[in-house]
């Protein structure tokens, strides 16, 4: 494996494998330099190459002695532990927070679940859908008088797990600075969700932004907010929110003059809507890219993932990068000074774990 490069070199994180958020904080913190080792089963091959690049893998057997030994070893030398297990799990191996942290004062001890840690739901099974249909995220998402629709797993084990357990970490590892000690970052999926959830929170008032379903604006509603069908069969988006920006799409794509007047008055949006789509119905996909693309008319087309791979600014943005033979997503967020890079895995993690016991 390459020698780790980026903002958190020298970074030392235990993950135990899972599905999910977990192993995505796991590649976030890899890709921006952190040395990644992942207690695997044995037997267990890599289901993901992407999310699971950039690992040194250690296949243990967690209900042994020696499988137990193992990671207390490795978690006395470590700066992060990262787990998914239900609440218990761990406990019950002997490998819970009180027992690593009494050994490793400094560890910060990541629990990613979807309900958290204690509540009524906690022992409960459940994925992504379930975890954003109480928040009240998914009940936002789809068309009126349909039921609601899952918006893939983006909103729950993503957004709301992996990017709230990295910035825990983060968070926990800056406060360590100071205090010299770790602590335990409890990661809920329901709990990052709700947080997703703020900005709704602070404007229920307004009309405009409502989160019933079908009905706010931001939910495709609006007409000037929403995709639409093109000649070919594929779809375009529009954000033309602001007037100036309203303005110059109906210009740009020479709309029926009557959508310009009463934009934000929601018993015109179905109307001018069926406008819309008729009238993006007589060109291409890219016959409208030629005339919006790159405007103040806020659009883009909307594109599959091998599609996004090959548009001109994914591509000058450098956004995905070809590794051993795979296309993968490029580390995100840059920096200027320590950029992160996409690394290969391999099965040295107790060779790691050894390196790091002789340098503590």
């Amino acid at each position: 494996m390459s020698q780790p490069t980026g903002p958190l070199s020298g970074l030392r994180v235990l993950e135990f494998s899972g599905i999910g958020p977990g192993p995505h904080v796991a590649m976030l913190l890899a890709d921006l330099g952190a040395e990644v080792v992942r207690i695997d089963r044995p037997g267990a091959v890599p289901s993901n190459p992407v999310v699971e690049r950039a690992r040194h893998r250690l296949a243990l057997d967690l209900k042994s002695d020696a499988g137990k030994a193992a990671v207390r070893a490795a978690a006395a030398s470590a700066d992060v532990l990262i787990e998914g297990f239900r609440p218990g799990v761990m406990e019950r191996l002997g490998l819970g927070p009180e027992e690593l942290l009494a050994a490793n004062p400094r560890l910060v001890y990541a629990r990613m679940t979807g309900w958290g840690q204690e509540g009524p739901l906690a022992q409960a099974a459940g994925h992504d859908i379930n975890y954003i249909a109480i928040t009240g995220a998914l009940s936002a998402v789809g068309k009126a008088g349909e039921p609601a629709t899952p918006p893939q797993n983006l909103v729950g084990d993503f957004g709301g797990g992996s990017m709230y357990c990295a910035f825990g970490i983060m968070a926990a590892l800056y406060e360590r600075e100071k205090s010299g000690k770790g602590q335990v970052v409890d990661a809920a999926i329901v709990d990052g969700a709700t947080s997703l959830m703020s900005f709704f929170f602070g404007v229920r008032h307004v009309p405009h932004l409502s989160t019933e379903r079908g009905k706010g604006m931001l939910g495709g509603a609006a007409h000037f907010y929403r995709c639409f069908r093109c000649a070919d069969g594929k779809e375009i988006s529009l954000g033309s929110i602001e007037p100036q920006f309203y303005a110059e799409m109906l210009q740009r794509t020479g709309a029926p003059e009557a959508l310009a007047r009463g934009q934000m008055i929601p018993t015109n949006w179905d109307d001018y809507a069926e406008k819309l789509a008729a009238l993006f119905l007589t060109k291409t996909q890219a016959e409208w890219c030629a005339l919006l693309e790159g405007t103040d008319a806020c659009f883009a087309p909307v594109l599959g993932i091998d599609e996004a791979r090959e548009h001109p600014h994914m591509k000058a943005r450098g956004a995905y990068v070809e590794h051993d033979g795979l296309w993968h997503t490029a580390p995100a967020p840059r920096f200027s000074r320590t950029p992160g890079a996409v690394r290969s895995s391999a099965d040295d993690g107790a060779d790691v774990v050894a390196r790091w016991a002789e340098q503590s």
